[in-house]
């Protein structure tokens, strides 16, 4: 199987399924002194941990990363960093009655036929368990990205058809505090409240629905990115699709800059601080990005979720003989993701950026 690898000089390898021993990951290419801080990487994954309230699955993980390599008195060595996680609260048994049967709008099918083989329990090597060692990584760039001032923030702006309102422009450490002050991690707290409710009923009536969650990065440099092939947004595009039930990207104005003219949607450029470097724009419908690089700008773009696919509803399918039948989900299944892919969503973010960091000062011509 390929694709288990993200990033060219950042670059990690995620290992490990939804129901064996253990998940993983390691990072090649971090450099040497990152301050590591196992109380961060710890609260990270907690947030993006099971059974963390009554809007997710109630599947029970500590999600307890261990630090294997690459670490020395708390700062990285510049070697392969590789961090495990166990998996503690695997319930097989609540997959034995798919174990011949395809579910609707999983991986099932096409598994089956690329591989000739798949673990049915939890989907194996495709369920959303294997984000647990992105967010791990991604608690790593995050540090690195710290060092340059880079700050990155996510929140649940949609469920459904509940849509937030635009946030008030507080510093980001205030808007996490408010985002970490409820279970949906929307950072307008009456509707999060109304998205609650709502993400409850859903579970209640036996189905899901899908939602959309914001992001916005700040103290980017000018630069980052490449006018080609490796253009930042398009980098942040697969990161962001890479992600399990990630149905749809945009940043800037994305679609909405689809019905507008150039003379609305053209950021203007001013110099407020007399520094040819240092210009900004009067908008940013360009997201922060133009031509595939950075602007100094705030990155901005959306991330849009399907609903989860397990719902505890009678469907019909078809199982591997090509006989038609029936299925029902059973175990513990999220009835909304958004709230724990809040931080899956920074953790891809943050993984593009440190690439792209680095990238950078390789090629620096200074």
């Amino acid at each position: 199987m390929a694709g288990n690898s993200f990033g060219d000089v950042f670059r990690i390898t995620t290992f490990g399924e939804s129901h064996g021993k253990a998940i993983g990951v390691i990072i090649d290419g971090c450099p040497a002194n990152i301050t590591i801080d196992e109380s961060f990487i710890q609260s990270e994954l907690d947030k993006r941990r099971p059974g963390q309230s009554k809007i997710t699955t109630q599947r029970k993980e500590s999600d307890t990363a261990q630090i294997l390599s690459g670490v020395f008195e708390g700062k990285t060595t510049g070697t392969p960093l590789a961090m495990l996680i166990p998996n503690e609260d695997q319930r097989s048994k609540d997959y034995s009655h798919i174990k011949d049967k395809y579910r609707p709008s999983h991986a099932d099918y096409t598994y089956q036929i690329k591989y000739g083989i798949r673990d049915y329990r939890g989907g194996g090597r495709s369920s959303a368990r294997e984000t647990a060692a992105r967010v791990a990584a991604g608690a790593v760039a995050k540090s690195l990205l710290a060092q340059a001032g880079v700050q990155i923030f996510a929140h649940v702006s949609g469920v459904g058809k509940i849509e937030a309102p635009n946030l008030e422009p507080l510093p980001i450490n205030e808007l996490i505090r408010i985002r970490e002050s409820n279970i949906a991690r929307c950072a307008d707290p009456a509707t999060a409240n109304e998205m609650i409710d709502f993400i409850d009923g859903i579970r209640k009536a036996g189905d899901t629905v899908g939602g959309r969650i914001s992001v916005v990065i700040q103290q980017v440099p000018v630069g980052l990115g490449e006018p080609v092939f490796d253009k930042l947004h398009a980098d942040l595009a697969k990161a962001m699709l890479s992600i399990n039930a990630v149905h749809g990207f945009e940043y800037g104005s994305g679609f909405a800059g689809s019905e507008m003219q150039g003379s609305e949607h053209n950021d203007i450029f001013v110099n407020p601080a007399h520094n040819a470097k240092g210009l900004k724009t009067l908008t940013n419908f360009s997201g922060g990005i133009q031509g595939g690089i950075s602007n100094g700008m705030d990155i901005t773009f959306r991330v849009a979720f399907k609903p989860v696919a397990t719902i505890m509803r009678p469907q019909q399918t078809v199982d591997q003989s090509g006989e038609t039948s029936e299925i029902t989900g059973k175990g513990r299944h999220d009835p909304c993701v958004v709230p724990r892919a809040v931080i899956i969503v920074e953790a891809m973010a943050a993984l593009v950026l440190a690439d792209h960091l680095l990238k950078n000062r390789i090629h620096d011509p200074k």
